[in-house]
């Protein structure tokens, strides 16, 4: 039943094609709804396959969105199915569902049945999980900040964090990569061209390395698009246990925008670059923000300094999954 319960959930939420279809795959919050009530009627998504017209017959949306006529279109997109996962995979793309017992728990904390039911990834699996710090920003940099990026991200890997961001050029993109060149790890959290990125140069050597994960929640082949790319920011967020926003414009961005919903939801500690000129810098430390400036050049280069993580420690994270975890969590997304 797994692999059929794979492959409904797949049906019902994933797009197969840039083309839009006669209904549009379950948003998160939709498939959220009805997996719930399949749940609690004793049903598998993949029951569906073979029972998909007595179920739509009990089936009754309370928003009137999950229709009979939209599950059945849905469900009867095999083929495109077939083909797509068949290009993704010679990419090395792989696929990870909420019942599948690597699924980073963080996102079944901070979301429950709201978390994204699949997950598209390339790469080593076991670093989606492995929290650190995302350092984001914004894609226009100047050399003050990429060089602060820099610093701060190979710090970070010599310390043993991880660095997650979302890839994107300018900060992202710089701090995975000088996490990368010393042999640390970084985890991408992809909006957008999940199946170019999977093939760069750029990361290629870093994924067979085993040192890198590129993940999104959104179809592999998705162009750039501004809701999905303020979508992706909670995840970077909630699948670390610090967070440091190097430069961000108050009141417009990604960067602003993900970090004040970071403050608001109390997800894990928010650091800010300081000194900085950026406006958004200053908004946020106002709001609670912790400044996280760079030591003495005597301590920067003392490779036995672990003078980040002191500076990081200074607000506890409570990122971890705990061990009371609401009871939806533990039952229906373990299962689909």
């Amino acid at each position: 039943m797994i692999e059929e319960n794979r492959q409904a959930v797949l049906l019902l939420t994933s797009r197969f094609s840039s083309k839009n279809g006669v209904f549009d795959p379950l948003t998160p919050t939709e498939y959220g709804r009805f997996a719930l009530w399949l749940h609690e009627n004793n049903y598998q998504p993949g029951t569906l396959l073979s029972q998909s017209d007595e179920i739509a017959e009990k089936w009754l949306d309370p928003k009137n969105k999950i229709t009979t006529e939209r599950l059945q279109y849905l469900l009867g997109r095999g083929l495109a199915m077939s083909l797509a996962l068949e290009k993704w995979q010679s990419a090395g793309i792989w696929t990870l569902m909420r019942f599948d017992a690597d699924y980073p728990k963080q996102l079944k904390k901070h979301f429950g049945q709201n978390a994204p039911a699949v997950l598209y990834g390339v790469g080593d699996k076991g670093l989606i999980s492995k929290g650190g710090l995302s350092i984001i920003g914004s894609r226009h940099v100047d050399e003050d900040d990429r060089e602060y990026t820099e610093k701060i991200a190979k710090q970070a890997a010599l310390e043993g964090f991880n660095v997650v961001s979302g890839g994107a050029k300018g900060v992202d993109e710089t701090a995975m990569l000088a996490a990368l060149e010393i042999d640390g790890t970084a985890l991408g959290i992809m909006s957008n061209d999940l199946f170019r990125a999977a093939l760069s140069g750029k990361w290629r050597k870093h994924i067979r390395q085993n040192n890198l994960a590129l993940i999104s929640p959104y179809y592999p082949e998705a162009g750039f698009n501004t809701g999905n790319a303020m979508g992706r920011n909670k995840y970077i967020y909630c699948l670390s246990n610090y967070a440091l926003a190097v430069r961000s414009e108050e009141g417009k961005g990604g960067t602003w925008s993900g970090a004040k919903e970071n403050l608001k939801k109390e997800w894990i500690p928010l650091f800010v670059k300081s000194p900085s000129d950026a406006t958004g810098n200053k908004a946020l430390l106002e709001m609670g923000a912790q400044s996280l400036n760079l030591p003495s050049e005597e301590i920067q280069n003392n490779p036995q300094a672990e003078w980040l993580i002191e500076k990081l420690k200074a607000l506890k994270s409570d990122s971890n999954v705990s061990d009371t975890e609401p009871k939806i969590i533990n039952e229906q997304m373990e299962l689909f």
